[in-house]
C-alpha cells in the first residue's frame, strides 16, 4: 500500500479527480430559488444523492483501492459499516475485480444489508455495535490479509471525497460558503483543503447533529474527544470521534463547525422533498437544516450545500413526512368520545369534508378506560391547507354538537 497515514495533498485530488473520471457520476450542482428567496443569498445543492450507490463514498472507496499493491488486491479487502460506506467499498470492489468482506453490526435494517449484498460483497453480521464491528473486523484483516478500508481517516480516501470541492469551484468559481456535513470528517478535510487550493477566500462550514459533535469538541479541544449526548436520526454522520488526519485536517481548513437539532434536520428533508423533488438522507440534510435554523447567514452571497446521500429508511421518511406535517399545521388529530349510535360518526365526517378536510386516518379505541359506557372514543387525523384552515374546519366540527380535544 502506497503511504495512507499522512495528509492528502491538492496534487493528490487532483489524481483522484483523473483517476475517478468516468467511473462516478459527474454529480450536477442546482440552484435552489425558494431557499434563496426566504434567505436573501443565492443557494446551490451539490446533488450526492445522486451518486452511485447513492452517496459520495464510492468516490474514496475507488481511489483507496487503485492504490492496492497487487499481492493486496488478490487478498482482497474488508471494511465496517451499517451505511454508506459499505456500499461504496463493496460497489468499488466489484468494479476493480477483488474481493470484499463487509463487517456489519448485528442492528443493521435488513433493507442495507441487502443493498450491500447486491453488489456483490460477504457479509459478516457481527456485535452490538459499530465497536465491536471494527474490532472483529481489525482482527478478520489480520487473519485473512485483507486490507482494511477506513471510513474517513485515510490520504486516499480523503483525496478522493476531495473531487467534490474540485466539481464544485468548477460549477460555482464565484462561491463565497461551502456547507458540509461532517461525521468522522472525511468528506469536509477533502472539500475544504481542494476548494481553499482554489480559492482561498471561499468559507467552510461544517454541520453536525447536536447530539453527535465530537468533531465540532475536538476542534474546540485542540486534540480528539468522544462527544456524543444523545442518538440522531442522521446516522451517517453519527461518528464517535474524528480521525487524527481529518482533525489536523479541519483546523487547518475548516472555518467552523456548528450543530443542527434532528427536529430542523427532518424539516430540511421535507422541505427538499416537498419543494425541490429531492430525497436525501438526514445526513445529507444538515446543510440546509443550518440554514433554516437562521445558523448561517447567506445574505447576499452565494452559498453550495452538499446533499451528501439519499440512502433513506423508508419508514424513517413516512414518519418525518407526517411530523412535517404536524409542524406545518397541515395535519391536525381532532380526539372525540361519542354516543355509541348510528349516524354519529357520519355526521362528524361529513362536516369535515364539508369544511374541505381530507380524513388521512381514523382510529377507533373502545378499551380506552376513559371512554364512558354507551360511548366511543375516536380520533380523527385530517389533512387541512394551513392553519387558517384548520381553525375554519374546528368551527365546523363544533358546530355538530359534540365535545373532542386537538392533539398536539
Amino acid at each position: 500500500m502506497v503511504e495512507s497515514t499522512r495528509q492528502p495533498t491538492f496534487e493528490d485530488v487532483l489524481e483522484a479527480a483523473k483517476f475517478l473520471n468516468g467511473k462516478i457520476n459527474r454529480t450536477q450542482t442546482d440552484s435552489s430559488e425558494t431557499i434563496g428567496k426566504n434567505s436573501g443569498g443565492l443557494v446551490y445543492y451539490k446533488l450526492e444523492n445522486l451518486q452511485k450507490t447513492g452517496s459520495f463514498k464510492i468516490r474514496g472507496a475507488l481511489f483507496k483501492i487503485s492504490k492496492l499493491t497487487t499481492e493486496e488486491r488478490k487478498a482482497g479487502v474488508i471494511a465496517v459499516s451499517a451505511g454508506n460506506h459499505a456500499q461504496g467499498v463493496a460497489l468499488a470492489s466489484r468494479i476493480s475485480g477483488i474481493n470484499c468482506k463487509i463487517v456489519m453490526p448485528k442492528y443493521t435494517t435488513p433493507a442495507k444489508i441487502s443493498a450491500v449484498e447486491r453488489y456483490g460483497a460477504q457479509i459478516d453480521l457481527f456485535g452490538s455495535d459499530y465497536a465491536e464491528a471494527r474490532d472483529h473486523a481489525l482482527k478478520l484483516a489480520i487473519e485473512e490479509h485483507r486490507t482494511f478500508i477506513e471510513g474517513f481517516n485515510d490520504r486516499w480516501i480523503i483525496a478522493g471525497q476531495g473531487t467534490i470541492g474540485l466539481e464544485i469551484m468548477e460549477d460555482i468559481p464565484d462561491a463565497d460558503i461551502l456547507i458540509v456535513p461532517v461525521g468522522g470528517g472525511g468528506l469536509i478535510s477533502g472539500i475544504a483543503m481542494a476548494a481553499k487550493a482554489i480559492n482561498p477566500k471561499v468559507m467552510v462550514i461544517g454541520v453536525q447533529s447536536e447530539n453527535y459533535d465530537s468533531a465540532r469538541a475536538s476542534v474546540e479541544a485542540g486534540s480528539i474527544v468522544e462527544h456524543v449526548s444523545g442518538e440522531t436520526i442522521a446516522d451517517g454522520i453519527a461518528i464517535r470521534r474524528p480521525g487524527d488526519i481529518t482533525l489536523s485536517m479541519m483546523q487547518k481548513y475548516v472555518d467552523s463547525i456548528l450543530t443542527v437539532s434532528d427536529e430542523t434536520i427532518a424539516l430540511a428533508l421535507y422541505h427538499l422533498l416537498e419543494h425541490n423533488k429531492i430525497l436525501v438522507e438526514p445526513a445529507g440534510a444538515t446543510g440546509l437544516a443550518a440554514i433554516l435554523a437562521k445558523k448561517i447567514d447567506i445574505s447576499g452571497k452565494k452559498a453550495v450545500v452538499v446533499l451528501s446521500g439519499g440512502n433513506i429508511n423508508l419508514l424513517l421518511l413516512s414518519k418525518i413526512i407526517y411530523k412535517s406535517l404536524e409542524h406545518e399545521s397541515r395535519l391536525i388529530r381532532i380526539g372525540f368520545k361519542i354516543p355509541d349510535r348510528p349516524g354519529t360518526l357520519y355526521r362528524i365526517a361529513s362536516a369535515i369534508s364539508e369544511a374541505g378536510g381530507n380524513i388521512y386516518h381514523a382510529e377507533v379505541d373502545n378499551l380506552d378506560e376513559s371512554t364512558p359506557i354507551g360511548f366511543q372514543s375516536i380520533t380523527f387525523t385530517v389533512n387541512v391547507r394551513n392553519s387558517k384552515h384548520a381553525a375554519e374546519l374546528l368551527e365546523k366540527v363544533k358546530s355538530v354538537g359534540y365535545k373532542f380535544d386537538v392533539f398536539e
